[in-house]
């Protein structure tokens, strides 16, 4: 019986290349998102359980996680492209695409979904012309679910750029938005 030898992809597992040759060629010929994504690995690959800081510092730095990072952090971290775009897709927090200037979150979570919250989710899709995990066309908003903002004695309710409003009714929300929108000209 002739044994033969495994072989493997190197192009999808981080671990068939190594960690520092990954950093290393991140920085030879580096794009702004690649360089930046280095400079976060450099900084953090070797604390205990680096993959969800990681990403938050790549996300907070370029506003997202491009395809080509995730790449450079499989392989820096000896893990699988697969892997780390599990845990990006996983966690609603994290984007592959940039964000618009403002982020609206509707709540789904049960509490709300009983106040009207589905039919106060449907007007938002309706009124910024995107779905969940989408920007507006303009370009001015986008649209996440978020499932829970403790305010569920006070649902339904939403979050624009980080603040929780309560008692959301489809003509309340039509009215943050344009406030929203005022108060950046």
């Amino acid at each position: 019986m002739q044994q033969r030898e495994a072989t493997s992809d190197l192009a999808s597992s981080g671990g068939a290349r190594g960690g520092q040759m990954a950093l290393d060629a991140a920085q030879a010929s580096p794009t702004p998102a690649i360089a930046a994504t280095a400079r976060i690995l450099a900084r953090l690959k070797d604390q205990p359980g680096p993959l969800l800081p990681v990403l938050h510092a790549v996300q907070h730095e370029l506003g997202c996680i491009p395809a080509a990072a995730v790449q450079t952090i499989a392989e820096a971290l000896n893990l699988s492209r697969a892997e780390v775009h599990g845990v990006i897709t996983f966690y609603s927090h994290f984007r592959s695409e940039p964000a618009a200037r403002h982020t609206l979150e509707v709540c789904r979570a049960e509490a709300c979904q009983a106040m009207g919250g589905e039919h106060l989710a449907a007007h938002a899709r309706t009124a910024l012309g995107c779905d969940f995990h989408a920007n507006s066309k303009n370009g001015d908003f986008t649209l996440e679910p978020v499932y829970c903002l403790g305010l569920c004695a006070q649902s339904p309710a939403v979050m624009i750029d980080g603040r929780p409003h309560a008692r959301v009714t489809p003509e309340k929300l039509d009215r943050l938005l344009a406030r929203t929108l005022e108060a950046q000209s």
